[in-house]
């Protein structure tokens, strides 16, 4: 039986082919740091991808800020998953939030939307699917919706955070780094990385642009199991070079 992971980012997370319908992400906080010129939107995709594994039992329910559906299906289409289908076979669950707004005073409209999200958890358990994958796409737009309200964004995570406390729910989202360093790391950044399981940070090359080469990734993993009943933090930095069908990692220097 293969116990190999598919690639690097699946080794640093702790994704391994083993057969299993187990989900090693379950309870944990996956929060994906990126930039304008580094973006690590492949990483939610990647995600999601194997969250919907023919070999996974995993249910996902992606919140969308960014794009429209028929954007995600088409990626994903090119990685080997149809959302479509999966959303028909009620595996994968899209709340489109493009044109939502929560204006400044009114935290009730992120309420009312974890209250969507509770609601969807709450039928999945009911029909005994408790491998559930939660998908923010991404933290700085609805930040934004808020009208820059990063405390009602902070609301909202920590109740989405008791789902996976409670539940074993994974929840995993994504944020822009960039638009905060003009300022002190503000608190949403702290919070969020003070939460995090899994912290992973998609930069730019220290050396600069490169064709070959697209950035690099950062993953820190806290409480990794270490195979010997223990746990452990482990830093993984690796590569990546994004194409039409994927994303190929590789180690620093090996490459020339």
């Amino acid at each position: 039986m293969n116990q190999r992971p598919s690639n690097l980012l699946d080794e640093a997370l702790g994704l391994v082919d083993d057969g299993s319908k187990a989900w090693p992400l379950s309870g944990r906080v996956v929060l994906v740091e990126d930039r304008v010129e580094t973006s690590a939107a492949f990483v939610l995709h990647h995600l999601v991808k194997r969250a919907l594994s023919p070999h996974s039992s995993n249910v996902v329910v992606f919140l969308a800020l960014s794009q429209p559906f028929s954007h995600y299906d088409r990626l994903l289409r090119k990685l080997g998953c149809n959302l479509a289908a999966q959303s028909e076979n009620n595996r994968f669950f899209f709340l489109d939030m493009l044109m939502s707004e929560f204006p400044d005073g009114d935290e009730g409209g992120l309420v009312a939307l974890y209250g969507k999200i509770e609601k969807v958890v709450s039928s999945l358990l009911q029909e005994n699917k408790k491998c559930i994958t939660i998908v923010v796409d991404d933290l700085s737009l609805m930040e934004a919706a808020a009208n820059g309200s990063s405390n009602y964004v902070l609301d909202f995570l920590h109740y989405c955070h008791t789902l996976t406390s409670a539940f074993g729910c994974t929840l995993v989202a994504l944020n822009h780094e960039d638009i905060y360093l003009s300022m002190e790391r503000p608190a949403l950044i702290l919070q969020l990385e003070y939460l995090a399981d899994i912290l992973i940070k998609a930069e730019p090359l220290a050396t600069g642009l490169a064709t070959d080469v697209h950035g690099q990734l950062t993953v820190l993993n806290r409480g990794m199991w270490d195979g010997h009943g223990s746990s452990r933090n482990r830093i993984c930095n690796f590569h990546f070079r994004v194409k039409e069908n994927g994303v190929e990692y590789f180690s620093p220097g090996s490459m020339a």
